[in-house]
């Protein structure tokens, strides 16, 4: 199952990120250049594993949006990017958050009290940008419903989110400068 992603996954070069040892394949980083084959079935994996019983999907910028666009067209439900900088509208969230090897604000835009979301994303690392996501959300009267990653390094998606659903479509993680598959 998910051959290409698999197979795109093993080939990611590891960098060091102020200690934090950092993968870099085309659907978490953009580069090297995303395959078509290789976004469709990422996309259709997502559609597969997701229930999407929502009215809107969350894209973190950046790399949650090309997952997240092809997914609204195909499921017919609306998207918003989480951005990494605000607009200042009226009943724009605000939302602090620190990752593994990067911390600062996201802004949201567009969900309303009542609504019902799923988030897409790339990679849970350490959970943190999903779970000040999630306590923003309810906070603001929004239910996060499901959270759904292409790449799961955290180790416990139980962990992740408590309350939530989190589902990944495949645990990875870096041993050594290598990336490995923890099947």
């Amino acid at each position: 199952m998910y051959e290409l992603l698999r197979k795109s996954f093993m080939a990611s070069p590891v960098i060091d990120r102020n200690g934090y040892p950092y993968f870099v394949n085309p659907i978490s980083d953009g580069v090297p250049r995303v395959d078509p084959a290789l976004l469709n079935e990422v996309v259709e994996g997502l559609i597969d594993l997701g229930d999407f019983d929502c009215d809107v999907i969350l894209a973190p910028e950046a790399m949650g949006i090309p997952l997240a666009v092809p997914i609204s067209l195909r499921l017919g439900i609306p998207y918003s990017i989480v951005r990494k900088r605000g607009y200042g509208l009226p009943g724009e969230i605000i939302i602090d958050r620190s990752t593994g090897y990067s911390s600062g604000s996201l802004y949201i835009n567009g969900p309303g009290r009542g609504d019902r979301a799923v988030i897409v994303e790339d990679t849970l690392s350490t959970g943190g940008t999903v779970r000040a996501l999630a306590l923003a959300l309810a906070s603001h009267g929004i239910r996060l419903v499901e959270v759904l990653a292409v790449f799961d390094k955290t180790g416990d998606l139980a962990d992740a989110v408590p309350g939530v659903r989190v589902k990944a479509m495949l645990r990875v993680g870096v041993r050594d400068g290598k990336p490995f598959l923890d099947c």
